[in-house]
C-alpha cells in the first residue's frame, strides 16, 4: 500500500544535555536521563534537497524521520500574498496554506496542517510496527491519523471528545483498522489525553506521542520549509495559533536547520503566537514570565473551552514547560504569545475569504486576527518577511465538493474510567 522511500539517516540528542543516541524505532524520551526534555532528530541530510511535487510532504524527506512514502500526501503550499497584504499594508506577507484548495495547488483533503503530522508519524512506522497506534485529540488531529491509516492499513485507535464529534468527516468511510473511543459530553481535550494514556498501558497498544514524538514535529515543521524554500529565505515574522505549542517548537527547530543549511541565512524567526480567549494557559504563563503553566481548575477550564470557537486550541497540558518546549523556543527566537477573540477570528476569516478567496478554520482566523492586532499595534514593520501559516482552510469548499461520511464511536467513557474499564471495552473492539 505504501511506496518505498529509502530510509532517512539521522540521530537522536537531547535537548537537555545534549548527548546523541540512537533511534531504538519509537524512542520518544532522552536515553537514560530524568529531567524532562523534549529530542531531537540531527539528519545526515545537513542541505535540504526538495525532492518533486509527486511525493506530496515527502518531497522534504532529508528532513523527515521516515523509512517509507505513505500514499496520498499533500505538502503545504507557500504564496505571496496580494489582496491581504494590501489590506495589511504589508509588502511581504507570505502564506503557506494547509488545506483545500486545487487552484493553488493545495490538496489536502483533511484541510488541515495535521496531516503533515500523521503522514510523518505512520511514514517513520514500519511495516512490521506490530502495535496499535493510540492518538489523542480534539478533531483535526483525529480526522488526519484516520483518513491517512484508514487509506494505509495501519491500526489505530483515536481518542476524542464527545463534544467534538463534528470534526471526524470524511469524503469516504473509514476502514475497519481505525477504531475511536470517546469521552463523555462536557469533556474536553485533557480529558481524552487521560483516556489515550490508560489505553497505552493496554497489551498491543503504543502511544503515538505528541509532541515528544520527532516525527510529529518535523512533520509540523515542514510548513517552515515550505515557507523558507518558496522565500528563499527565513521569514522575519512567523504568526499562527497554538493549542499545544508544537507546531511553533517545529517551526523554530526546522529555523535552526535551515540556518545550518546554510543558503537561507542566519535569521531566528521571530514566533508570533496567538491563543484563542477566554483560554489561554500559556499566554497567562507567558506574560508571567514563567516556565511554569499558572495553576488552572480543571472546572474553569472546561467551561474557558466551551466558550472558544477554535475548539482545537484547547490542550491544558501543552509541551510549554519541557526543555525544548514552547518556552524555550521563544526565549531562544524571540517573538511573543499574544491573543484573540471570537469576534476577532470571525473577522478576520471573513476578511480572508473576501480578499484571498477561501475559507479558513476558526484556529487560522485566530492567528490571522493575531496578526491584524499586531500590525495595528506597530509589531510589525511594513516591509517585514512574515509567515502567516494558515493551519487549516478550504473545509467549506471542500464540504460542498464531496459526500461527507463521520466515524462514530466505539465506545463512550466518563472523566475518569478506570484502566480494568478501559482494557475490557477496548478488548470488545
Amino acid at each position: 500500500m505504501a511506496r518505498e522511500l529509502s530510509k532517512t539517516a539521522y540521530t537522536l540528542r537531547s535537548v537537555a544535555t545534549g548527548k546523541a543516541f540512537e533511534d531504538t524505532g519509537w524512542s520518544l524520551d532522552p536515553q537514560g536521563e530524568t529531567t524532562p526534555s523534549l529530542i531531537r532528530a540531527e539528519y545526515q541530510h545537513k542541505q535540504l534537497n526538495v525532492k518533486d511535487e509527486e511525493y506530496g510532504i515527502y518531497k522534504f524527506a532529508d528532513w523527515l524521520p521516515v523509512s517509507r512514502m505513505l500514499k496520498g500526501s499533500s505538502a503545504p503550499v507557500t504564496y505571496k500574498s496580494e489582496g491581504l497584504a494590501q489590506e495589511l499594508g504589508l509588502s511581504n506577507l507570505y502564506v503557506t496554506f494547509n488545506g483545500w484548495w486545487p487552484e493553488r495547488g493545495a490538496y489536502n483533503r483533511t484541510c488541515s496542517f495535521k496531516e503533515t503530522e500523521a503522514y510523518s508519524v505512520c511514514g517513520r512506522m514500519g511495516t512490521d510496527f506490530g502495535k496499535t497506534l493510540v492518538v489523542a485529540s480534539a478533531g483535526n488531529t483525529a480526522r488526519a491519523f484516520a483518513k491517512v491509516c484508514s487509506d494505509n492499513e495501519i491500526p489505530l485507535l483515536l481518542c476524542v471528545p464527545e463534544d467534538n464529534l463534528d470534526a471526524l468527516w470524511f469524503d469516504k468511510p473509514i476502514a475497519s483498522c481505525v477504531k475511536l473511543i470517546c469521552t463523555k459530553k462536557g469533556s474536553d481535550y485533557f480529558d481524552a489525553i487521560n483516556l489515550s494514556n490508560l489505553a497505552c498501558q493496554v497489551d498491543g497498544y503504543i502511544a503515538e506521542g505528541g509532541a515528544k514524538n520527532i516525527a510529529r514535529r518535523d512533520g509540523m515543521g515542514t510548513t517552515m520549509l515550505s515557507a523558507a524554500t518558496f522565500i528563499g529565505q527565513i521569514p522575519d515574522y512567523y504568526f499562527q495559533a497554538v493549542g499545544s505549542g508544537t507546531g511553533a517548537i517545529a517551526a523554530w527547530e526546522a529555523n535552526l536547520r535551515l540556518i545550518a543549511d546554510g543558503r537561507f541565512g542566519a535569521r531566528k524567526v521571530k514566533l508570533m503566537v496567538a491563543q484563542n480567549a477566554p483560554f489561554t494557559p500559556m499566554y497567562d504563563a507567558w506574560k508571567a514570565d514563567s516556565r511554569a503553566l499558572l495553576p488552572m481548575d480543571d472546572d474553569d477550564a472546561r467551561r474557558s473551552v466551551e466558550e472558544i470557537v477554535a475548539k482545537v486550541l484547547s490542550n491544558r497540558k501543552p509541551p510549554y514547560s519541557i526543555t525544548g518546549g514552547l518556552f524555550d523556543a521563544l526565549k531562544d527566537a524571540g517573538g511573543d504569545i499574544l491573543v484573540a477573540t471570537n469576534e476577532e477570528a470571525a473577522a478576520a476569516a471573513e476578511m480572508f475569504e473576501k480578499l484571498e478567496g477561501i475559507d479558513i478554520h476558526p484556529a487560522a482566523a485566530i492567528a490571522l486576527a493575531s496578526l491584524i492586532n499586531a500590525v495595528r499595534d506597530g509589531l510589525v514593520e511594513p516591509d517585514a518577511v512574515v509567515m502567516l501559516n494558515i493551519t487549516g482552510g478550504g473545509e467549506d469548499r471542500y464540504k460542498g465538493d464531496f459526500p461527507l461520511h463521520y466515524l462514530k464511536p466505539s465506545a463512550i467513557f466518563d472523566y475518569n474510567p478506570t484502566l480494568e474499564e478501559v482494557r475490557e471495552r477496548i478488548a470488545s473492539l
